[in-house]
């Protein structure tokens, strides 16, 4: 049973290369899981939301062992099952169910956790809260976007618009990367490099918004400027409680990526945005 918890995430293998990753191994990775999403959402939808509770549960097994490295312990069980319950929720009857199977599931985690012969334990329910919060509420707005009229195009567009301002900056920021933006949260990431993650976010958003969900050009416009803001937020969130947590990846089941939260950590933050841009700001429904 102990194989079964969560534990600290392994230091990944040194990578001395300017690129600062394995890029075979990280394009690699990169097409299975585009594909996956691909494949998922050319056949049915709902196997596009199983996967995604499939990345749900990876991502908080992975904090809960990202928090094991401070000897903060996450009660898994009711923070994995509460999050299950929030994305099927607002799958069958949108973000309101959703929002309330969280606050069932943070008393529900405070009390499992409290009651049980622990030192630290409401330190520990908090940790679990954060990760519910994080991670679950983050994923519950790609599954509304799935529940729109036009959900598949809409998953398509948060995918690649962050994949796309991801890849951006990061070919911009090896090749003309010279002015860090925060220095002492990411070193690598650079205002060269943002200004190449804008021009990918365009793009994407050109392909995507524009064309296939049939939006108006200035919402494409609109969205691609805002993403990047939104996806290196997230890049630097995640750094920050890397940082705290004294761990380099929160994991390593992706070669050349690091673990699911790793691979996620700017979709998570650009999910909450597109759904509102686009529901809200350009009446997408």
């Amino acid at each position: 049973m102990q194989r079964l918890r969560p534990h600290p995430p392994r230091p990944p293998k040194e990578v001395t290369s300017k690129a600062g990753r394995n890029v075979p191994a990280a394009v690699a990775t990169a097409g299975v899981l585009l594909g996956l999403v691909g494949l998922s959402l050319a056949y049915k939808i709902e196997i596009f939301i199983a996967l995604a509770i499939v990345f749900l549960v990876a991502g908080l097994w992975e904090i809960a062992g990202a928090f094991l490295a401070r000897d903060i312990r996450i009660p898994f069980i009711p923070v994995a099952i509460g999050g299950v319950g929030m994305m099927v929720a607002t799958w069958i009857g949108g973000l309101t169910p959703g929002f309330l199977v969280f606050l069932i599931s943070a008393l529900i985690v405070i009390l499992w956790r409290t009651y049980m012969p622990a030192p630290n334990a409401m330190r520990d329910a908090m940790a679990g809260l954060f990760a519910l919060a994080w991670i679950g509420i983050f994923s519950m707005f790609a599954i509304a976007l799935a529940a729109l009229d036009n959900g598949p195009l809409a998953i398509v567009a948060f995918v690649l618009l962050p994949v796309a301002s991801d890849t951006g900056g990061w070919l911009a920021g090896i090749t003309f990367g010279k002015h860090p933006i925060a220095p002492s949260i990411s070193p690598k990431k650079s205002w060269e490099g943002f200004i190449g993650s804008t021009i990918g976010a365009l793009l994407a958003a050109g392909l995507t918004v524009w064309f296939a969900l049939g939006m108006p050009w200035y919402a494409a416009v609109v969205i691609g400027l805002i993403t990047p803001i939104f996806a290196t937020a997230g890049d630097f969130a995640e750094s920050l409680l890397k940082r705290d947590l004294g761990v380099k990846d929160m994991g390593s089941v992706f070669p050349g990526h690091g673990g699911v939260l790793d691979r996620v950590d700017s979709l998570l933050f650009c999910a909450p945005m597109l759904y509102a841009v686009l529901t809200y700001g350009f009446g997408l429904s």
